[in-house]
């Protein structure tokens, strides 16, 4: 939900007042669910509550020749406020993610070295496969990225080829066990 509010008050902030639709397509447009936990269909649930909050208020309601109408959201001072103390609360939140594979290891006996050896490679290509997917999207959108957002597109490049490697590794270590119990 964190991402979510900070989605869409950092779209107010920056583009000014919108309805749901435009912030919808933004988020769409930029993909923001590859790289963010930020689910465009979650922006109208969101954009109400955020509005019963008072963070965000309702401009005005627009209508366009036989389409619905459309609310216009602004965002108001108590949400600029809290877009600032959220992007601090990112900014300061440095906790890795625990994965629950160092449990797995832990307990690997439960379900034999073979098995083990061939999840731990389909884990290895599924990061692998969405390391290539974010280099051609990376080389795709390389023309249109500021320098910041090239910066923070490499964050998700970089966390992949950490995946690929350490499951290299692994691999490695389960091969050179195997081989030691022959």
């Amino acid at each position: 939900m964190r991402a979510t509010r900070l989605f869409i008050l950092g779209a107010l902030a920056d583009g000014g007042p919108m309805h749901g639709h435009k912030i919808r397509a933004a988020a769409q447009l930029d993909r923001v669910e590859l790289w963010a936990d930020v689910k465009p269909g979650s922006l109208y649930g969101a954009l109400r509550r955020m509005a019963d909050e008072g963070v965000i208020e309702v401009v005005r309601t627009e209508q366009e020749g036989n389409l619905p109408a459309r609310t216009v959201y602004g965002i108001t001072g108590k949400g600029r406020a809290e877009l600032a103390t959220l992007i601090r609360s990112v900014l300061a939140d440095t906790s890795l993610r625990p994965d629950p594979i160092q449990l797995v290891l832990l307990h690997r006996g439960e379900i034999g070295a073979g098995e083990l050896r061939d999840a731990a490679q389909a884990r290895r290509d599924s990061y692998a496969r969405q390391l290539d997917f974010w280099r051609r999207l990376r080389a795709e959108a390389t023309p249109h990225l500021t320098r910041l957002e090239a910066v923070a597109f490499d964050h998700s490049l970089v966390r992949l080829e950490a995946e690929v490697t350490w499951h290299d590794r692994l691999l490695a270590e389960l091969d050179d066990m195997a081989a030691e119990q022959e």
